[in-house]
């Protein structure tokens, strides 16, 4: 079920108090296995709510056997750092941005490529199709297991404390902060801005402090992270679509027992599907919400952009770093890009 926007703030505060807080009180054993889940996003995101209905309905199924204990907001630290704490086994579990993985993992990035995706039904006709079978292969080429079912980042936009992004000159400059990935580096340069790779823990001091003029993430993040405060306009650009992949650390996976392992992707795929739902229905909502925040709105013809992108050579420049066979995958999805 669809969470309303009002059951998400009045879920807020609750979910503040208990994101890591222990399951165990209905058991008088403590569990055999007590696995740590990290992500980047606040404690009031639908990511952290569905994953703490999942965590309940983990416990339970498992006779008290398996408890996640959650940690919202990058407590264990920036992305990078959480990323590597995965990796050596500090953390059990962690979502991560496909863009930002692609620092270990390449082909991981190719779900960014930007504005290959019309609308979310071209999305999902990738990335639970074919291309996203690719990718999960690549991911545990490397050593890592992950889930079936990407969670949702939803459409990004650009947001800026200088002016609207109307036509492809208004990115001339500009300092924007992105994510430590290539893909995003390149597709700014290639537009003319200035971008910058920041952490996203340390976004919202970037862009209050002058450091960065602009930013660019979904509006779920825009509004849960509070950039509205440092950030007057916002340009609907749509010009990715970003997900989260659900990665385990593969020795810690294995050690589970197998009916455990089956109860436990089960119910973390399960609320996977209902955050993409929520992440859809929100983001049809906060547009109305973040305008009464004081952020203006404007929707940029996409055709101009993209087609500077393409004069670039910025698609080129990408089909032969994912080389053919992902690609055509892509366009499978989406049509042609180069």
């Amino acid at each position: 079920m669809n969470l309303s926007r009002r059951k998400l703030i009045s879920l807020t505060a609750g979910s503040a108090l208990v994101a890591a807080a222990p399951l165990r009180s209905a058991w008088a054993a403590a569990p055999k296995y007590r696995y740590k889940y990290a992500n980047n996003l606040a404690v009031n995101h639908p990511m952290n709510i569905r994953a703490r209905e999942a965590a309940e309905r983990i416990f339970k199924e498992t006779d008290g056997a398996f408890e996640l204990a959650i940690f919202p907001n990058s407590q264990l630290g920036s992305d990078t750092d959480t990323l590597s704490q995965l990796r050596a086994g500090a953390v059990e579990f962690f979502t991560l941005s496909g863009l930002i993985l692609s620092t270990l993992v390449p082909a991981t990035a190719i779900s960014g490529v930007g504005f290959a995706f019309p609308d979310y039904d071209t999305v999902w006709k990738a990335m639970d199709g074919q291309l996203g079978a690719y990718i999960r292969g690549q991911i545990q080429q490397r050593g890592l297991y992950v889930m079936d079912k990407i969670w949702d980042n939803g459409f990004r936009q650009v947001t800026s404390s200088t002016r609207p992004i109307v036509v492809p000159a208004d990115f001339d400059g500009i300092k924007i902060r992105v994510p430590i990935s290539p893909l995003w580096t390149s597709m700014f340069q290639s537009l003319g801005a200035a971008p910058t790779s920041i952490n996203f823990n340390e976004t919202y001091s970037s862009l209050q402090t002058r450091v960065v003029d602009a930013q660019e993430n979904p509006l779920a993040i825009i509004e849960t992270s509070k950039f509205y405060e440092v950030q007057k306009f916002c340009s609907m650009t749509n010009h990715m679509w970003d997900g989260f992949w659900f990665l385990g650390n593969r020795r810690a996976w294995e050690k589970l027992p197998a009916d455990i392992q089956e109860i436990v992707a089960r119910n973390i795929n399960a609320a996977g599907m209902d955050m993409r739902a929520d992440v859809f229905m929100l983001n049809q909502e906060l547009q109305s919400t973040l305008s009464q925040q004081g952020m203006a709105f404007n929707s940029p013809d996409p055709a101009p952009i993209r087609a500077a992108l393409k004069e670039k050579g910025f698609y080129d420049t990408w089909k032969k770093n994912f080389g053919d066979q992902a690609w055509d995958m892509l366009e499978t999805a989406t049509g042609g890009l180069s």
